[in-house]
C-alpha cells in the first residue's frame, strides 16, 4: 500500500466512525458543540498517533501473548498525559469532554488500529495511519457536532446565528438527536460511497 494511501484512507474510505463504526460512545457524546468535537477529536487523534508509533516500535519485542496488554498500557499512557494536559491549559474542555477523555483507553478505534496496523506494520507507516485515522475521526466528529449545534442551539463554535435564534430543534441537542444526526449522516457517506 502506497504511504498516501495509508494517510487519506482513514479520511473516507475507511473513516473510523462514518465506515467502520467505531467509537461511537463519543462521537453520541461529545458532538453537542464544535468546541467539544474538536477537542476530543483532536486528543483521540494524538493517542492513536502516538500509541500507533510506540506499539510499531515494541512489535519486535512484544511476545504474541501478551500484546494485548501492552497495547492497553501503551495507550493508558498516552490517555493520561492528554488528560492532565487538558486539565493544565483548557480546564474548560477537559471538564467539558469529562469522563470521555479516560475512556479514550478503551474507544475502538485506539485499540482496533494497534492491533489492526500498528501491531504488524513498521513505524512510518503506523505514524501515517494514526494521522489519517485521527484526521478523519476528527473530521467526523466536527461534521456531526455542526449540524447538531447549528441546528439544535441556532450556535456554531459558541457564536450564536442571528436568524435561527428562536427556531432551535431541540431533540438535536439531546441524545435521540445524537442518533438521528448520526444515523442521516452514514446512510449519506454510504450513499455517496455507491456512487
Amino acid at each position: 500500500m502506497s504511504k498516501l494511501k495509508i494517510l487519506t484512507n482513514g479520511f473516507i474510505k475507511e473513516n473510523p466512525v462514518f465506515v467502520l463504526v467505531l467509537g461511537t460512545c463519543p462521537t453520541l457524546a461529545v458532538t453537542t458543540s464544535a468546541n467539544n468535537a474538536i477537542g476530543m477529536g483532536l486528543a483521540a487523534a494524538f493517542v492513536i498517533i502516538m500509541s500507533n508509533v510506540m506499539i510499531s516500535l515494541l512489535r519486535p519485542v512484544t511476545p504474541n501473548e501478551v500484546r494485548i496488554p501492552v497495547f492497553i498500557v501503551v495507550i493508558a499512557t498516552f490517555v493520561s498525559i492528554v488528560d492532565y494536559i487538558l486539565q493544565a491549559y483548557v480546564p474548560a474542555l477537559a471538564e467539558s469532554l469529562g469522563i470521555f477523555i479516560p475512556l479514550i483507553v478503551v474507544n475502538c478505534i485506539v485499540l482496533g488500529r494497534a492491533e489492526a496496523f500498528a501491531g504488524k506494520n513498521n513505524v512510518f507507516d503506523s505514524f501515517l495511519d494514526g494521522v489519517g485515522m485521527g484526521i478523519g475521526f476528527t473530521f467526523a466528529l466536527l461534521v456531526i457536532s455542526t449540524v447538531r449545534e447549528i441546528l439544535g442551539s441556532a450556535s456554531y463554535f459558541g457564536h450564536k446565528i442571528p436568524f435561527l435564534v428562536g427556531n432551535e430543534v431541540l431533540i438535536l441537542v439531546l441524545a435521540p438527536g445524537a442518533f438521528i444526526v448520526f444515523g442521516f449522516t452514514i446512510a449519506t457517506v454510504r450513499a455517496l460511497q455507491k456512487k
